[in-house]
C-alpha cells in the first residue's frame, strides 16, 4: 500500500511538469570525395566543456557568461550526437569503413581519431564557434600520428534555436572535412 502510494505521488508530479521540447542537430551532407588513405578509421567519443555535454542548449549571452535554455533540450546526448555525426559523414566523404569506439568490427582500424573540442557554443556576436584539437594515430597501420588544431566559426542569422542547431551542424560538418584531409586526398 504504501509503495502504491508513493507511486501515485511520483506520478501526479510527474504530470504536473510541463513537457519538454527537443531539437535535434540539423543533418548535413558534405559534397567533398576523398581517396582514402587508409581502409578504416575509429572514432573515439568527442569529448565536450561542461557546459555543452549536458543536455541543455548553451549560448553566449550580450555579457560574455554562458547561459543555457532550460524549456528546449538537445534530442540526444551532445557528445554521442556529435560523435555519429562525424561518423557518418567521415564515412560518406572517404567511402571507407568508419565506426566508434568500441570497434565493431573484427580487425583493427588503420587509425583512431580523438576530438577534443574545447568551444562550441553561439557566440552573442551571431556566430556559432567551434575551436579545439583533433588527433590522428595509426592503430592497426604506420600512419603518421598528427594533432590538428581547429577554429572553425560558422555565422548565425538569429540567435534562435533552429539556428544555432544549424549552425553547430555546419561547424562539425567543416570539422569532419578537415578531419577527412588529413585521412585521404
Amino acid at each position: 500500500m504504501f509503495k502504491h502510494l508513493i507511486f501515485c505521488a511520483f506520478a501526479g508530479l510527474a504530470a504536473c511538469s510541463a513537457p519538454l521540447e527537443r531539437l535535434a542537430m540539423a543533418p548535413m551532407q558534405s559534397s567533398l570525395e576523398l581517396r582514402p588513405l587508409v581502409s578504416s578509421v575509429m572514432v573515439r567519443e568527442v569529448t565536450l566543456p561542461t557546459y555543452a555535454a549536458v543536455e541543455e542548449i548553451a549560448f553566449e549571452g550580450p555579457n560574455g557568461l554562458i547561459s543555457s535554455n532550460d524549456d528546449v533540450l538537445w534530442a540526444d546526448d551532445p557528445a554521442r550526437s556529435i560523435t555519429i555525426a562525424i561518423i557518418r559523414d567521415l564515412s560518406d566523404i572517404l567511402n571507407t569503413d568508419v565506426g566508434p569506439d568500441p570497434w565493431p568490427f573484427v580487425q583493427l582500424p588503420d587509425v583512431a581519431v580523438d576530438v577534443q573540442i574545447a568551444r562550441i557554443l553561439a557566440r552573442a556576436d551571431g556566430t556559432f564557434q567551434l575551436t579545439g584539437q583533433f588527433f590522428v594515430g595509426g592503430d592497426g597501420i604506420d600512419f603518421r600520428n598528427s594533432a590538428n588544431a581547429f577554429d572553425i566559426s560558422t555565422a548565425m542569422p538569429d540567435q534562435s534555436l533552429s539556428s544555432i542547431a544549424n549552425a553547430q551542424a555546419a561547424a562539425v560538418l567543416e570539422l569532419t572535412e578537415e578531419i577527412a584531409k588529413t585521412l585521404g586526398r
